[in-house]
């Protein structure tokens, strides 16, 4: 007898709000495309399981925790769909734990991340000419990514090119921990001389990152290095997660991954 299950696998937040707009909105548009099926919750960040423990009283399973909760309680086939943007190391490293979890269920089958082929970045990008429609003339969109040292990194250079390719060359993308940085996207962008700037966290989430290295008062943050250059900034502080387009991508995804094995 078959029992079946989705595990919705993120890097996690400790941010009440943002788990709410971001992650549960994911988790929700993946469960909806599989109503009879139970939806759980895995995070991948040690530190944020920790935190959210001893600040909230709130257990969040790894997932090896989650794979063994389901298997205690008899499930055989499993759907786990990430919530991560690239194929990066969190990604490998979710795979890692799957697959020592292989040969204890009948199947696993695994949805994409968010940006994993050409038409995931078309879609991402519909989505984001769709939320900034209003976005004037005078008026750049830089999007703050995370970035990694891992070769899936190329997702973010590749889009950026993507969008210019499609006529939209006043948004622009920068990382935080990889390529292209802020120092290139500030040099591209003073050579169009906007009068305006409006940043957003191409994360999942708008945590750390956005309301830090983003929008913070420090001095080398994304907001006050635009400021110093003479512009007028904003933030948006709205993750990738908020984007109904966004969500119906990751219910898409988990949909595919589930061809073949699961009745909808």
């Amino acid at each position: 007898m078959s029992k079946k299950g989705i595990l919705v696998v993120s890097f996690g937040t400790s941010y009440p709000d943002a788990l709410t707009k971001n992650i549960r909105a994911i988790e929700t548009a993946v469960g909806d495309a599989f109503p009879r099926l139970p939806v759980r919750r895995a995070f991948t960040s040690g530190m944020i399981i920790k935190k959210l423990k001893d600040r909230d009283g709130v257990h969040i399973c790894t997932v090896r925790e989650a794979l063994e909760s389901f298997l205690a309680e008899g499930f055989t086939d499993l759907i786990v769909q990430p919530t991560h943007i690239i194929n990066g190391t969190e990604n490998d490293r979710m795979l890692a734990d799957l697959a020592a979890f292989e040969d204890r269920f009948h199947s696993i089958r695994v949805g994409n991340p968010l940006l994993t082929d050409q038409s995931d970045y078309r879609a991402l990008i519909d989505a984001v000419v769709k939320e900034f429609s209003g976005l004037g003339t005078d008026e750049f969109l830089v999007f703050m990514g995370h970035g990694t040292e891992h070769h899936a990194n190329a997702v973010y250079p590749a889009l950026d090119y993507m969008l210019k390719a499609a006529g939209f060359e006043n948004i622009y993308i920068g990382t935080v921990e990889g390529y292209p940085d802020l120092s290139l996207v500030k040099d591209l962008v003073r050579k169009k001389a906007p009068k305006k700037i409006l940043l957003a966290p191409l994360m999942i989430v708008a945590g750390d990152h956005a309301r830090n290295d983003m929008a913070g008062d420090g001095e080398d943050s994304w907001k006050n290095e635009f400021l110093r250059e003479g512009y007028e900034v904003s933030c948006l502080l709205k993750g990738l997660g908020e984007y109904e387009e966004v969500q119906k991508l990751f219910a898409e995804h988990a949909k595919t991954a589930a061809e073949n094995v699961y009745s909808h």
